[in-house]
Order: C-alpha cells, then sequence, then structure tokens
C-alpha cells in the first residue's frame, strides 16, 4: 500500500489505491470511487496492518503479563493494575493524538498532502506537550494506591511497573502521531512491521529483566550482572521498544515524497492547527478515559477481593483486549476510508464503508466469541499456573465471550465517526453507557449482590452493550445526510 514516487516528471499515483491518474491539480481529491467487492478490498488491505498493529501492541501487553505471571500473583496483579491505572491516563494522550487521523486523511481525500504533513508535524508538538503534563497525574496515581486500599505488596508492585512506564509516555504519542499520518498515506505495512520487531525485543528483553541475567552463560558478559526486576523489568523494557518504534517510524515518515515543491514552513509549529487538532482530538480523549477508565477501576475494585482476583481480572482483561484489536484496527481502517470520503465530498461512499466495517468487525468478535466458549481452560493456561487464578479467570472467560460483538460494533463505531469528523457524540455514549450504566450494574452486582469479579465483569458487559447501540444508531443518522469536511466547518 506505499506511496510511489511523485517525482517530476512521473505521473500521480493514488494514495489509496496505488493505480496511476491523471495529473490533477492539489485540490483534487485522489480517492477513487470504489463500491461492493472494490470497497471491501480498499477496506481490508488498510485493516489488516492496522488491526495487526494493534493486537501486536496488545501482545507485547499479553507477553508482560504471561512473563510476569511466572514470578507469582503478586507481581502479576501488580502489572495488571500499574498497567490498567498508566493507560487510564495515557490513553487520554493517545487520544488527543487521534484527533489528527480525520484531518490527515480529509486533506488526502481533499488532494492536499502537503497539508497533511504539516498536520503530521503539528502533531509531533502536540505528543511532546502531552506527555509531559500528563507525567504527573501518574506519579500522583502511585502514591494513591495504598491509601485506596491496595494491599501493599501489590501496590509496591504496580508503583514500580508504573515509573518506568513513565519514559514511555512521549514515544507512544509520538508512535501515533505518524501512525495518524502514515495509515493516511498508504504506509500503514510499516506500523505492521516495527510492531513486529518490538514484540522480538520486548520478549527477549522481558525474560531477560523480570528474571534477572544470573542464569546466562559466562560469555554475555555484563548482562549477567542484571537483577531480577519483576514488573519494574516489564515496564522498562516497554518503554524503550516503544521508543525505538518511534525512531523507525519517523524516519519512514521522512521519506514519503510529496508532489511538486514543498512548501516552506513544513516543520514550523501552527498554533491554529495545533488547536484544531486539540478541538477534534479532546472529545477523543475523554471517550478513551470514560472506556478505559471503568477498565481500570474495575481491576482497583476487583482488587478489593485479593491478589486471586486481581490476577484473574487481568487474564481475562488481557484476552478480551487483544480481540478488541481487530475491531480497534477495523475502526481506524474505517476510518481513514470514511476520513476519504468526507473529504472527497462523497457521503454515500462514506456510509458503504461504515456498514461494511460495521459487518466485518461483528463477524470477527462473534467467532472469537465462540473460540473463548470453547477453549478457556487452555487459554488461561497460557497466562497463569496457579490454580486459585485459574479457578477464578476460566468463568471471567465466558463473561468476557458474551460482550465480544458489543466490544466489536463500539469499536468500529468509534472509528467511523471520528473519520467523518464526529467526535462528541462518542465521548457522551461512552460516559453514559460506562459511567452511568455499566459501573452501577458492577457495583450493584459485585459488592451489594455478593457476586465479586463476575458482578464487576457483567457491569462491563453491559456498558460495552450500551455503548455500541448507540454509536451504530449515530453513524446510521449522520450518514443518512451530507457530511461536511472538518476543514470546512472550520
Amino acid at each position: 500500500m506505499g506511496v510511489r514516487s511523485l517525482a517530476r516528471g512521473a505521473p500521480d499515483v493514488c494514495w489509496v489505491c496505488e493505480k496511476p491518474v491523471a495529473a490533477k491539480s492539489m485540490s483534487t481529491p485522489l480517492i477513487p470511487r470504489s463500491e461492493g467487492p472494490s470497497e471491501f478490498r480498499q477496506l481490508m488491505r488498510l485493516a489488516l496492518p492496522l488491526a495487526l498493529m494493534q493486537a501486536g501492541h496488545s501482545a507485547m501487553g499479553a507477553v508482560d503479563t504471561a512473563v510476569v505471571g511466572r514470578t507469582g500473583p503478586v507481581q502479576l496483579a501488580g502489572v495488571g493494575l500499574g498497567n490498567g491505572l498508566f493507560f487510564a491516563i495515557a490513553f487520554f494522550g493517545i487520544g488527543l493524538m487521534m484527533g489528527g487521523d480525520p484531518l490527515i486523511s480529509q486533506a488526502i481525500g481533499a488532494g492536499d498532502s502537503v497539508r497533511a504533513r504539516r498536520l503530521y508535524w503539528q502533531a509531533v508538538y502536540t505528543a511532546l506537550a502531552a506527555s509531559l503534563v500528563l507525567a504527573l497525574p501518574v506519579l500522583v496515581a502511585m502514591r494513591l494506591l495504598r491509601p485506596f486500599g491496595i494491599p501493599a505488596d501489590v501496590a509496591a508492585s504496580a508503583s514500580s511497573f508504573m515509573a518506568w512506564r513513565i519514559p514511555g509516555l512521549a514515544p507512544i504519542f509520538l508512535f501515533y502521531a505518524a501512525r495518524s499520518y502514515l495509515q493516511a498515506v498508504g504506509r500503514a505495512r510499516w506500523l505492521l512491521y516495527v510492531t513486529l520487531a518490538a514484540n522480538v525485543l520486548n520478549l527477549a528483553g522481558d525474560l531477560l529483566f523480570v528474571f534477572g541475567g544470573q542464569g546466562l552463560p559466562l560469555w554475555t558478559g555484563p548482562l549477567r550482572a542484571i537483577p531480577p526486576m519483576g514488573a519494574a523489568g516489564a515496564a522498562l523494557v516497554t518503554s524503550a521498544t516503544t521508543l525505538l518504534e518511534f525512531a523507525v517510524l519517523a524516519r519512514v515518515v521522512s521519506r514519503v515524497p510529496l508532489p511538486g515543491r514543498t512548501a516552506s514552513g513544513l516543520h514550523a509549529p501552527v498554533a491554529a492547527d495545533i488547536r484544531h487538532i486539540l478541538r477534534v482530538g479532546t472529545p477523543i480523549a475523554l471517550h478513551l478515559c470514560a472506556e478505559v477508565g471503568v477498565f481500570a477501576l474495575a481491576g482497583f475494585l476487583a482488587g478489593r477481593f485479593g491478589a486471586a482476583s486481581l490476577a484473574a481480572h487481568q487474564v481475562a482483561l488481557t484476552y478480551g483486549s487483544l480481540t478488541f484489536t481487530f475491531a480497534a484496527g477495523l475502526g481506524n481502517a474505517g476510518s481513514v476510508r470514511v476520513g476519504y470520503a468526507v473529504g472527497a465530498r462523497d457521503t454515500p461512499l462514506a456510509r458503504r464503508t461504515g456498514l461494511l466495517a460495521f459487518a466485518i468487525g461483528t463477524g470477527f468478535m462473534g467467532c472469537m466469541a465462540v473460540v473463548f466458549l470453547l477453549f478457556p481452560r487452555a487459554l488461561v493456561a497460557v497466562m497463569t499456573d496457579s490454580p486459585e487464578v485459574a479457578r477464578l479467570a476460566i468463568p471471567l472467560l465466558a463473561i468476557t465471550a458474551v460482550f465480544q460483538v458489543s466490544d466489536g460494533i463500539q469499536g468500529v463505531g468509534a472509528g467511523v465517526l471520528r473519520g467523518a469528523g464526529d467526535t462528541h457524540f462518542t465521548f457522551v455514549a461512552n460516559v453514559v453507557g460506562h459511567w452511568l450504566i455499566g459501573l452501577p450494574v458492577a457495583l450493584l452486582l459485585g459488592f451489594v449482590a455478593h457476586q465479586g469479579v463476575f458482578g464487576i465483569w457483567w457491569g462491563l458487559c453491559a456498558g460495552l452493550s450500551a455503548v455500541a447501540v448507540a454509536l451504530a444508531w449515530r453513524f446510521l443518522w449522520l450518514s443518512a445526510r451530507e457530511i461536511q469536511p472538518l476543514a470546512a466547518a472550520h
């Protein structure tokens, strides 16, 4: 899906379908009018690398869980709690960066690739500022674990994990800035390449830093002196690999050709564009915080039932997050394709693309639900060898299976609405669904009805289902009329 050279004398190439097109002005959209099976192919060519990239990042978390889980329930609970709280905060910054998604894809759909590159640089500046601001609440969260009732040993493990994840904030946000640009210009495969390489490095690093280097052969030299760091070691390795990921992607971005003469000031900060990214991204950030925050709170509530319940919660959450990566990747692809169509002022194509993404996401997540119901013991055994944790995790996987379809619909719905530039409704739907419906159900079943961690997860199921219904309805309503590009509205 790469963008071919647009050097002087070479024919222009469509950003999406890679076919030569006649020379056009910079204001003419380079968006194919694809329908039916053709649109399915275009969507899947973009969705597969994005979904695999999402799965790869989730796999890094799963590897952290699986490796640290071999050190005992306390360290496993620390990873689960620390990772949940860290991303409850980090996802605000990730959401801000996703504000560049519709702006960049709509610029490409309108044929303005120079503006798309400028927007990438504004996203970079936004990422650096966000990483500085959001480091503070992570530090505060570390100090609140014990006062809020988390056992001292679990709190210590979670705090050390979060401390080593703080240096990874800026690389995470910069990665998403590069992702917004590369997926829009047809270089999504590079996101997959760097993620695959990062997973290999992350696994090797986890084994070394979690367990220490004492057992290595003599020829490894200084590596033998690395002490076992447990959960903190996994956090250190993940932060380092994320930095390497962005370093590679930054190089890829710099090699994407621009047609004609590049305008001056391509890298200069533009306050108006940064404000526009923040204006679009803030509702996305709040939506992600509403969703991720309720799952982090669920982890905190599960911790009130003991380390085994928290560890079982982490096992189920790991698998639920892993399958959701396909829906999220498909939603990202839908965001780009819908953004192309909106930028080209083709609302019927945007509607067809969105509905197709919903159908694919529903089918895939339904298959994953069947897998969870048929093979729960085998899946849990991969994550933990603790009988007590497994006893709780197996029923939790059955609950996870129940909300797979809803999770897929809401993941795709957030993406296609983002491509259409509608981010405020998604935020409101997540607040209502998760916090006004899901959380009360979780508290009622978990603590009043004494169902423990199982009641917490039935509450999550109720919230996800409510959000799924709301987002599907919103896209049907929005795409039934002409959708205005963000640039025109701005």
